[in-house]
């Protein structure tokens, strides 16, 4: 299966206890595969990969890839700031029977530099037979993987693709016009979609989707096909909802218009926790103003209000 289109970075459901709701997470990844999206990456930012032990990373990962029942490409989240913590990590997941890949990200807290950051990222390749999307979010990690370092490492024969999150158009311009034709570049930012598919990146891995993936796989459909039209339109709509995640730190705010939206629980892990008071009345009104709040739950909030 060609990895392309809209991908979603899955959120990890928690019961009330906190313990992992298997049984919910199988409902959304059903939900998310007939919603048509392209592809799913669990155990990332989003999946709060950082606070699940061990057994819990990979059960989570085995979970989606069950469930997907090989409908789409799975890569699974593997990051750490410890170059053999990361390989060993790699290596759990390359056992995972029907894994499409690993998704890995710059090593945290360290701050090493290109180098640092290239040797680190070959020793993960190196280490394993799946090809690997590397993950660029200085934002989260407190460095950046710049274009030189990301052309090195795509000469590494399973090196495929990366999801560019540093929200620096021109540093991923810089990288779309270097980069082998056969390297895909995804936009890392629901906001920054459209941008980078126009520059001739190869899709989206989204956060909004995992609310409306139905609409985020028309939209990033829509702009590989050149039909812009329908793609703005889409973009306008659900804009604000795209940038809803950076209201508060995400996944608080995704987790919240689940909750509102009827597809899941509003439980994070420390040190996450839910959204404010305020950031919720804004999603609400959003929420509603969009039509995605069940009409029993939009009662309820305008009732609680």
């Amino acid at each position: 299966m060609e990895l392309m289109g809209c991908g979603t970075a899955l959120v990890t459901p928690f019961r009330g206890d906190e313990s992992v709701d298997e049984s919910a997470l199988r409902a959304l990844v059903e939900w998310q595969i007939e919603s048509g999206i392209g592809f799913l990456v669990p155990c990332g930012t989003t999946g709060e990969a950082a606070t699940l032990t061990e057994q819990e990373w990979l059960r989570v990962v085995e979970i989606v890839v069950e469930t997907a029942a090989g409908r789409v490409p799975v890569f699974g989240g593997c990051t750490n700031n410890s170059t053999r913590e990361a390989v060993a990590k790699a290596k759990k997941l390359a056992a995972v029977k029907g894994l499409s890949g690993v998704l890995t990200a710059n090593p945290y807290y360290n701050k090493p530099g290109q180098e640092g950051q290239y040797q680190h990222f070959r020793a993960i390749a190196e280490a394993v037979d799946l090809p690997v999307m590397l993950y660029n979010i200085p934002g989260r990690t407190g460095v950046n993987l710049e274009p030189a370092t990301v052309l090195r490492l795509a000469e590494l024969k399973n090196v495929i693709a990366i999801k560019e999150s540093s929200g620096n158009i021109a540093q991923i311009t810089e990288l779309l016009t270097s980069a082998p034709q056969d390297f895909k570049v995804f936009a890392g930012d629901d906001s920054l979609g459209l941008p980078v598919l126009a520059l001739g990146g190869a899709g989206l891995v989204s956060v909004a989707s995992n609310v409306i993936p139905a609409e985020m796989s028309v939209m990033i459909r829509a702009a590989k096909d050149g039909d812009w039209t329908t793609a703005r339109s889409v973009n306008r709509r659900y804009f604000r909802l795209m940038q809803a995640h950076f209201w508060e730190a995400s996944p608080a705010p995704v987790k919240a218009v689940m909750k509102m939206t009827g597809h899941g629980e509003d439980v994070l892990r420390l040190p996450m926790v839910p959204v404010s008071d305020a950031t919720r009345k804004r999603l609400e009104a959003l929420v509603s103003e969009l039509g995605l709040m069940p009409e029993a739950v939009a009662d309820g909030a305008h009732r609680a209000s």
